[in-house]
């Protein structure tokens, strides 16, 4: 779970900026209709900005509690949504805007349907496709989904809901005139005893900024990552919510702030920009219309300042893909044979990794395929490295389904890469490919490691079969080529054999550099400690490789871990015994070095390319 931010910062300032600018307005008059709601304290004034990656921002009385009132209509909207489906409750409820108030006897001629979820028609016809067996079973499903929106549980000021109740009698001439169309199944008394309830659940302004951050993020709860609705119906409940969201002032407000919104009679109003943030306000004084003076003033202000018109959002300036590479520039960290590097250079390029970025969705996930499909004569392997990623949506994740089957059915594996941060885009792959999702979803935590699956495949179709767990002779190792006999056999009367188990260290970072290894037989791999504290592969070593020679040049103490990753067998030259080589056989010292030099060349050549690649 996320913290709350309560640090200086520039939009903390700005905050406190707007709160204190509007803190002296004194125009509206706080709700009276509801003899409850005319014990607030029209000083009271809450902000609370809430992003989609759960920063939050509040200033003034953000945890002053008071009742949702009929901001609780689209989050019902949204759970009448998903008991039903959208033609069930569209069959009930409208989604046109009437021009009239909150209170408006609005119903279509002749159906009865009300027009649309946020009048008090539409929402009370909306309570009532709430699913459960009883009144208190449908209370407590309203109070377990408000509570996921909020990520806290929210509990009824029963003083509210007893005045709401007691004086609520248009809303009960309401819910009979829906009876009367049969918009309403049943005896109308128990929905609209539900509708008080709803109204009457006690918030924060903190909350509703979370509230609407979680529909800002897809239907999921920024601070506590829970689920609050399917993505699927957040849309429609933003769409009313833009439409119709502020009654007879929702024309104005979608033309000048832009963003959906809905307002209560206690003074909560609560806006919403899909990607980005939330915003919730609070302050009882309302204006004509029932909405918060001051809620109003400061969503305008917002909109304005901070560019958060949904109308005029500005062009994305990148791509989804950060940059493209093949095998062919930039290998794994597995140290390969002169042959297979060979080959790697030859047909690397059939490899190709995709580095994306950003918010993936249709449009984003659509310019990735279209690259990777105009190229797919030449890519054999494909690897998506999602590490850049911040979200995956559902039609993008359709996407990627798409092309992960087009590929498989090529015989053109996909691996992805880094997307434990990605849930949705797991399930839906899972959902998807059901018994095939182990054999296709390959998903691996780094590229590196998904570089050497794909050469290792690359180079067993086009080098010639190796034993797996050859032993190699000292005429193979790769700082001895280009020796003669007589002299690979006075180098190797100098060596000695160690043996070393899988798993044991065969060199530990900080020893001292006395000597270099020759791997006769199994892999090793290097390793190092980031600052993180996580352990990072360097490099994999295999027979015929040599490593720890860096001894012979500055005899400073081993700065990495070196690992056998199976059994391991190595022959070890002492440094001293290669300076000896200066004085008895200069020639063979000077080749040695020689070749060492032009090793550690090639993978400074190696580093420089993949660097270049990153720029």
């Amino acid at each position: 779970m996320k913290t709350d931010i309560f640090c200086t910062s520039p939009v903390l300032d700005y905050l406190r900026d707007l709160h204190r600018e509007f803190a002296s307005v004194t125009e509206g008059k706080v709700a009276t209709y509801i003899p409850e709601l005319a014990k607030a304290d029209p000083n009271w004034f809450g902000i609370c900005l809430v992003t989609a990656n759960g920063t939050v921002y509040e200033v003034g009385d953000s945890r002053q509690p008071f009742t949702i009132q009929s901001i609780s209509k689209p989050f019902v909207y949204g759970l009448a949504l998903e008991d039903n489906g959208r033609p069930s409750v569209l069959a009930k409820v409208g989604m046109e805007p009437t021009g009239d108030a909150f209170n408006s006897i609005s119903l279509e001629p002749g159906t009865g349907r009300p027009r649309n979820p946020m009048i008090n028609a539409g929402a009370i016809a909306t309570t009532a496709l709430i699913a459960g067996k009883s009144p208190a079973t449908r209370l407590r499903r309203l109070l377990e989904m408000f509570a996921l929106y909020a990520g806290r549980e929210l509990t009824l000021d029963d003083a509210v809901y007893r005045s709401e109740s007691e004086t609520g009698h248009r809303n009960r001439a309401i819910g009979y005139m829906l009876r009367n169309f049969d918009i309403l199944s049943e005896d109308p008394g128990p929905t609209v005893e539900l509708y008080f309830q709803q109204c009457s659940v006690s918030v924060t302004c903190h909350d509703l900024g979370v509230m609407a951050a979680t529909l800002a993020n897809r239907g999921i709860n920024p601070l506590t990552g829970k689920q609050a609705i399917r993505a699927e119906y957040v849309e429609s409940v933003l769409s009313v919510m833009g439409s119709c969201g502020m009654y007879d002032y929702a024309g104005e407000w979608i033309y000048t702030i832009g963003m959906p919104a809905k307002s209560g009679v206690a003074g909560g109003v609560i806006a919403v920009l899909p990607g980005q943030l939330g915003i919730g306000v609070f302050s009882p004084p309302l204006d004509s219309r029932g909405n918060s003076v001051r809620g109003i003033r400061v969503c305008d202000a917002l909109s304005r300042h901070c560019d958060l018109h949904l109308l005029n959002r500005p062009r994305t300036g990148k791509g989804a893909i950060r940059f493209k590479f093949t095998a062919a520039e930039i290998n794994s960290s597995r140290v390969r044979t002169p042959q297979e590097a060979q080959a790697l250079h030859q047909f690397g390029s059939s490899i190709v990794v995709y580095q994306l970025q950003g918010n993936l969705d249709f449009a984003t996930a659509e310019a990735v395929v279209h690259d990777i499909t105009h190229a797919t004569a030449s890519v054999r392997h494909l690897i998506l490295d999602l590490k850049k990623v911040l979200t995956v949506n559902e039609s993008a994740s359709r996407l990627l389904y798409q092309l992960l089957l087009k590929m498989a059915d090529a015989g053109r594996p996909v691996l992805f890469t880094h997307v434990d941060h990605l849930p949705l885009l797991r399930r839906y792959m899972k959902a998807k490919l059901g018994a095939r999702f182990s054999e296709l979803f390959r998903s691996l935590d780094d590229n590196d490691l998904a570089l050497e699956w794909c050469e290792n495949r690359l180079l067993e179709a086009t080098l010639p079969a190796r034993e797996p767990d050859r032993a190699v002779q000292p005429t193979d190792y790769e700082l001895l080529q280009n020796f003669t006999p007589a002299e690979v056999e006075i180098l190797t009367s100098l060596l000695k054999r160690r043996v070393y188990q899988q798993t044991e260290a065969i060199i530990e970072s900080g020893d001292d550099a006395r000597e270099m290894f020759f791997l006769a037989r199994g892999n090793a791999s290097v390793f190092v400690t980031l600052a993180s504290g996580t352990r990072r592969r360097l490099a994999t070593f295999s027979p015929g490789m040599v490593f720890g020679e860096m001894a012979v040049i500055d005899r400073s103490p081993r700065s990495a871990r070196i690992v056998a990753d199976t059994a391991v067998e190595c022959d070890t030259l002492n440094v001293e015994d290669i300076e000896r080589l200066g004085k008895s056989h200069p020639e063979i010292r000077i080749k040695f070095l020689e070749n060492l030099t032009v090793s550690l060349c090639r993978r400074l050549r190696k580093a420089n390319r993949e660097l270049s690649l990153h720029d």
